[in-house]
């Protein structure tokens, strides 16, 4: 098969490198791509932006599968332009994808289909989003409706905090994701990443991961896209899995069905497990970055016909293995970021951190220049990801290969994975 990957980042290296390793991949094309999927396959320059471009592109290269991986495509219909020309492709249709694109979308749906989830309000306007911040009290969560690169949500712990984030996205400061604005109580618990393999009627679900979304460490800071993340998530139990499977998962399957926009694709589930059970958080439509780059080396089996059971609606005939081992990533940022970051500068030793044992490194941010140095082009840039018996194991791995990375213009949190350490020692 001919298989056109979409995307440049870290979650599109980790799939490039999967995609490229089945039986039934003969040519693998990444577009746009970085320096880390030209391992894999062939990067080409085609804006993905221009459908007609894309549908022409895989016309003349015989695409037999074409793979989104990012959510912006996806909510600007990509998936059914491409699949109108005739072209297989793994991802939810531009409806289907307005389980990202819009938070207030997903809210009446779980409202409307009894899916648990936080209590919220919808606000078009600034004052009337501060009269009910100021009748709910603070701490409270603010969140563009929009897509806003991981950056939409703010923790308001204060009500001055909360005001603030209110003014900033009515003011333009998310440019259209902040339109609209959506209020949520603040949960209590342990967060969660969740992922469904689906076809629009069958759900297969991936492995366990867990991500950290702050900055700084101690989970301290401003939200990100992600600063790491690991596999299996021990929060997860089996029992866990299957309440989530058939408290929140199905009913979406099916509350989508019964609205006409039947999902296919990955339901990325952002999940607080609080006292009263688990809560959808928010849904991406989407594999999870940087949780795609611990799914990915501990999937054993061949996720290509997974992706084309899933176009094709017979997920039911799959199964999926996975590795016993545990995987852990650590994301590398360019200095200023979830600001705006300071691009341009040298990274050093990749090679080096790839030579390690049981060290993966996958680009997320990065571009070469004419001299073939890799330069950060990003805000998170790379992914140092660690395997190993345990999440300690694997913990150690990957910061063994951070340290192997000489960029004096780049951070990275130091304690990712440590509630599954903590877990791991007094179990």
């Amino acid at each position: 098969m001919n298989i056109l990957l979409i995307g440049s980042g870290g979650r599109e290296h980790a799939l490039a490198w999967a995609i490229s390793a089945s039986p039934l991949c003969d040519r693998l094309f990444i577009a746009p791509g970085n320096p880390g999927t030209a391992q894999c396959g062939e990067n080409v320059v085609i804006d993905i932006a221009d459908h007609s471009a894309v549908i022409a592109f895989c016309r003349l290269q015989t695409i037999d599968l074409v793979v989104v991986g990012p959510e912006g495509p996806l909510v600007d219909g990509i998936a059914d332009d491409l699949t109108a020309a005739g072209i297989k492709t793994f991802g939810p249709s531009k409806a289907a994808a307005q389980l990202e694109g819009s938070k207030g979308f997903t809210k009446e749906l779980c409202a409307q289909f009894g899916i648990p989830t936080a209590g919220f309000g919808r606000f078009t306007d600034a004052a009337s989003a501060k009269a009910y911040v100021t009748e709910q009290g603070a701490p409270i969560v603010i969140k563009a409706d929009g897509l806003a690169a991981g950056k939409g949500v703010v923790m308001a712990e204060t009500l001055d905090e909360a005001n603030a984030a209110i003014e900033m996205m009515f003011a333009g400061g998310l440019g259209a994701a902040g339109a609209e604005v959506v209020i949520e109580e603040w949960m209590i618990g342990e967060e969660a990443s969740f992922f469904a393999l689906c076809d629009g009627t069958h759900a297969l679900p991936l492995a366990s991961a867990q991500d950290h979304k702050r900055v700084g460490d101690g989970d301290t800071g401003p939200n990100t896209g992600g600063m790491g993340a690991y596999s299996p998530a021990p929060v997860m139990t089996k029992a866990l899995e299957a309440q989530v499977m058939a408290d929140i998962i199905m009913p979406t399957l099916a509350g989508m069905t019964e609205r006409g926009s039947p999902f296919q694709g990955i339901l990325y589930a952002g999940l607080m497990i609080t006292a009263q059970g688990p809560k959808l958080i928010e849904y991406n439509v989407r594999f999870g970055d940087p949780e795609c780059e611990v799914l990915m080396p501990r999937l054993r089996s061949d996720i290509v016909p997974a992706l084309i059971a899933a176009c094709d609606g017979v997920l039911d005939n799959i199964t999926l293995r996975w590795s016993d081992e545990a995987a852990l990533t650590v994301v590398l940022a360019a200095r200023g970021y979830p600001g705006k970051p300071e691009t341009g500068s040298v990274i050093r030793g990749i090679e080096t951190a790839e030579a390690l044992d049981d060290v993966l490194v996958f680009h997320s941010g990065t571009k070469q220049d004419a001299t073939g140095s890799v330069l950060a082009s990003g805000g998170r840039v790379l992914n140092m990801v660690g395997l190993g018996k345990t999440v300690a194991d694997a913990q150690t791995r990957a910061y063994r290969g951070v340290d192997a990375i000489d960029w004096p213009e780049g951070f990275c949190r130091r304690d990712i994975g440590w509630q599954a350490v903590k877990r791991e020692r007094e179990g």
